[in-house]
């Protein structure tokens, strides 16, 4: 069975290095290995839930798996997918059902097809039900990051970014030339960053500010 691996955090710049996503890699690669799947590519994003179906890596892994004959997408859990509306979610998989792809997420042990290539009875409301607690699970944690700013203002708290810690496009231009050039020259992002020594989310928000 041929497989893709699609893994997501939501670090970005001074998180980096406390979250990424080699742990997911590492136990979606492990199952794959068990169950003896021919892991084709591995997609890795650096997103945050909020950004909803705004996902590129995401869409081209989708639009991959329909058009190289891959069987089974897996994710480490369904929130990696997405954390938002319940609608979307829902869309997601009738697209993957439509097209054939199954889909299986670790953390809760479901696959979307069973073994003759069919979704499921229990499938929908399944996907429903942990798509509604994932997103009643972000807007908790919205409410407490909102609650905790406004308790950190009255506290006389500044917030945002230092003064002179975003850097200019001309900064980044002298920073970054060489993942710049690079870029320019047509490699992927992945293949980029490892040849500059950035993080993949480095590199695709620089590919980002200068629209390469």
């Amino acid at each position: 069975m041929r497989a893709v691996i699609y893994a997501r955090c939501s670090s970005s710049g001074a998180q980096e290095s406390r979250q990424d996503t080699t742990r997911q890699v590492a136990d979606l690669t492990a199952y794959c290995v068990g169950m003896k799947y021919d892991i084709v590519k591995v997609y890795e994003e650096h997103l945050t839930a909020s950004n909803g179906t705004n996902r590129p890596v995401l869409n081209e892994c989708v639009e991959f798996s329909k058009y190289n004959d891959i069987d089974i997408i897996v994710v480490s859990e369904l929130s990696r997918i997405n954390r938002g509306s319940v609608f979307d979610t829902m869309s997601f998989v009738k697209g993957l059902m439509d097209s054939n792809v199954n889909l299986y997420t670790q953390k809760e042990q479901f696959t979307l097809l069973d073994a003759d290539g069919k979704p499921s009875v229990f499938a929908p409301i399944l996907l429903s039900c942990l798509s509604l607690a994932n997103s009643l699970e972000l807007e908790s944690i919205k409410f407490r990051l909102s609650s905790g700013r406004e308790l950190a203002k009255k506290r006389g708290v500044k917030m945002g970014r230092k003064v002179g810690s975003v850097q200019t496009i001309e900064q980044k231009q002298e920073k970054y030339g060489e993942l710049i050039r690079a870029l320019k020259r047509g490699l992927s992002i992945r293949v980029a960053a490892k040849v500059c020594n950035v993080s993949f989310s480095t590199a695709q928000r620089i590919k980002k500010d200068f629209k390469l």
